[in-house]
């Protein structure tokens, strides 16, 4: 065990990293001399040479990627490359993003149709957390003349890369010798145009002084907490978090400090929670219902100004999600009590009126409830199809279980996507239950002998002393908290002094007390909208709870998240 823990801190190490053998100093201390070198990745010099080549011959560059956070950071850090260390002129870039109703995930046929019309035509495109599984729009491209460089992360088909790439760089590839297969695609696209850097300098077109790719970290770390990659296993992935926000942190950028304005001055430092719960759900918020570019701009601004009225949009979107997710997660509970009666080993729902952007965020809330990987299937843009998305369990690897799917009905599965935790998926209407069927089947292979249900792991209880700020700096110390190596949760009981609903009704602010203690305590989403509280003050409550620093007016306090609870009495 690493030393210098204290015993809090220690535990909460053991109950993540139970099966880690690597080097603990690693997770604890996370720093970039983690980082593997770039050339490393299988193609990873080949794509950085060609995207040479496009710099110095003065190409037309097209940076495909794709529409969610992942995919946006990744374009930033594409297009700033290009742009400001390069020296590529901004007229000969192409920013090119699907429409996630119209176009669909990926190097869809309606991209590819409007890459072809450009003019000029880019005779270079650069993917970014997408291309891995799109051979014949790959193939398109080729044919009319137009390279493909493919930087993904997501896993590739079992064919394996596409063959029509000029290069495709991506760490689950079978002949990779890159460390960790479970970085970001924004983190990939980062890797390759660092390498695009060296080779420019190699060849003289670039000065050996050009500035490193280091200050666009802040955006990898972004892409990173908000794709859920892991964070547990990965001490690259920890490193570049870690070190991305402390870069944030600087507020340099105006898309940093007009979020810093939205949420507040206590809003600052930011954390990954910050980034997965505040910054992320934001950007997704716009490709989700709408033209993702809103989002980009956002991203890109050069001024103050432009950042607050680009995040105005995404603000207003993001509203209209929460109320479009709350309406079609209720309505996908009552179609998942067929599977649960059945007890199915996972839960497929198709909602007919449901809006396609937000398949994944219902598929959680499902998982979440039911303790059981979930589809949500929507109808797509084109006729006749379906669209969905998936979130898993950690017992079930949700991109073999779409293969296994493919192979057991092929003809009901013609496109799919994703990785361990996420996928996303095209389905023929009229093969909706058979798709099922072998998904079921799948999923079953997978999961057998296992019990499926809703499952809450704690790190154990705090004492009444160790309720207080100094614990919540041990934990902060351990940051960054993400995918696998989840922010702490304590469980307790305590006696409720004081309660209220606040904001639209469904969420509670408490005053718990334990002896002689009392704390402010939060919980979110405890209510419907409307519902009283089924205990009253002076109720004991048996509850999972994180611990939170409270700031308000430059002071600070301690504050209890309620994540889980039950009265009892």
């Amino acid at each position: 065990m690493a030393a210098g823990l204290t015993e809090l801190q220690a535990r909460i190490l053991v109950g993540r990293l139970r099966d880690y053998t690597g080097d603990i100093e690693a997770l604890v201390d996370p720093g970039l001399r983690h980082l593997a070198h770039p050339g490393r990745l299988a193609d990873g010099s080949r794509a950085a040479e060609r995207i040479a080549q496009a710099v110095a011959e003065g190409e037309h560059i097209g940076i495909l990627t794709d529409y969610d956070v992942d995919g946006i950071t990744s374009h930033v850090v594409i297009r700033r490359t290009l742009n400001e260390l390069f020296g590529v002129p901004r007229q000969r870039l192409h920013s090119l993003i699907g429409h996630r109703i119209h176009d669909g995930y990926g190097i869809s046929m309606p991209l590819v149709e409007r890459t072809l019309k450009l003019s000029p035509r880019p005779t270079l495109v650069i993917t970014a957390d997408c291309g891995s599984s799109d051979e014949p729009r790959i193939a398109r491209l080729k044919q009319a003349g137009i390279d493909v460089v493919v930087s993904d992360h997501h896993a590739l088909p079992i064919e394996g890369p596409p063959p029509s790439a000029y290069a495709t760089v991506n760490p689950t590839r079978s002949d990779c010798d890159y460390p960790d297969a479970t970085i970001a695609g924004c983190m990939v696209a980062w890797l390759v145009m660092s390498l695009a850097r060296a080779t420019l300098i190699e060849q003289g077109v670039l000065e050996a002084d050009t500035p490193k790719l280091s200050p666009w970290l802040s955006y990898v770390a972004l892409g990173t907490v908000a794709d859920c990659v892991s964070l547990g296993g990965s001490a690259i992935n920890r490193a570049v978090v870690r070190h991305g926000l402390t870069l944030i942190n600087r507020m340099n950028e105006p898309c940093w400090r007009a979020m810093a304005e939205r949420l507040g001055a206590d809003s600052i430092p930011f954390n990954a929670e910050t980034l997965g719960f505040q910054m992320g759900p934001r950007i997704n918020a716009r490709s989700r219902l709408d033209d993702p570019y809103a989002a980009l701009h956002f991203m890109l601004a050069g001024s103050d100004d432009v950042a607050h009225r680009h995040l105005a949009v995404l603000d207003d979107d993001n509203q209209a999600r929460k109320a479009i997710e709350a309406d079609m997660v209720e309505d996908a509970k009552v179609l998942a009590k067929s599977a649960l009666l059945e007890d199915a080993p996972a839960i497929v729902v198709y909602l007919e009126d449901g809006h396609p952007g937000v398949q994944g965020i219902v598929a959680s809330r499902l998982v979440q409830a039911y303790g059981r990987p979930t589809l949500v299937l929507t109808p797509a843009a084109e006729a006749g199809m379906l669209t969905g998305s998936g979130r898993s369990i950690e017992q079930l690897h949700l991109r073999d279980a779409l293969q296994r799917t493919h192979e057991l009905a092929p003809e009901t599965l013609p496109r799919f996507g994703g990785h361990r935790g996420a996928a996303g998926v095209g389905v023929p209407l009229s093969c909706l239950a058979d798709f099922r069927r072998a998904f079921l089947q799948a999923a079953g292979e997978q999961l057998e002998g296992i019990e499926l249900a809703p499952r809450i792991y704690t790190d154990g209880e705090l004492s009444i002393a160790q309720l207080d700020l100094a614990t919540l700096d041990e934990i902060e110390a351990l940051g960054p908290y993400g995918r696998e190596f989840e922010s702490p949760l304590f469980e307790g009981e305590f006696i409720v002094e004081r309660l209220r609903p606040v904001g639209d009704g469904s969420h509670l602010m408490m005053e718990l007390s334990l002896g002689r203690m009392s704390w402010k305590a939060i919980w979110f989403r405890a209510l419907v909208p409307g519902e009283l509280p089924s205990f009253s003050e002076g109720a004991t409550l048996r509850c999972a709870y994180k611990l939170n620093r409270n700031r308000y007016r430059g002071r600070e306090s301690l504050q209890l998240m309620i994540e889980h609870g039950e009265a009892k009495g």
